[in-house]
């Protein structure tokens, strides 16, 4: 955790947690063989419907933390992710919940999940 992230009592701003999720996310996206660029490359945009966090710890200033990405769900137009974020001694600081759509970048209109990424979660 660095300091810049913290609020005045020394611990992670609130706000700060959606773009570590953010992180997870593109990374597992990598690992799966998709990068953002390439979607929206290829005319798909992927906006937040849904975000939903839930704290049980506070994460401070030089925390040594780890999250944990999952893909939960890819149906039609729509694709979910759960985080959870811990310690050093495994500690849950705060889980959360994540649904994108993916979106026609020219329309804005929900279209699905590019093929090679459907391909990449089905095997």
């Amino acid at each position: 955790m660095r300091y810049s992230e913290t609020d005045r009592m020394g611990y992670m701003y609130y706000g700060n947690y959606a773009a570590w999720f953010e992180v997870g996310r593109v990374e597992l996206l990598r690992t799966l063989g998709m990068t953002y660029r390439k979607m929206e490359d290829d005319g798909v945009i992927l906006p937040v419907r849904d975000f939903s966090v839930r704290y049980f710890k506070p994460v401070k200033y030089d925390d040594e933390v780890f999250l944990k990405t999952e893909l939960v769900e890819l149906k039609g137009a729509k694709i979910t992710f759960d985080f959870t974020l811990s310690n050093e001694v495994g500690e849950t600081m705060c889980t959360s919940t994540i649904v994108l759509v993916f979106c026609d970048r020219e329309t804005g209109r929900p279209t699905r999940a590019p093929k090679q990424l459907q391909e990449k979660i089905s095997s």
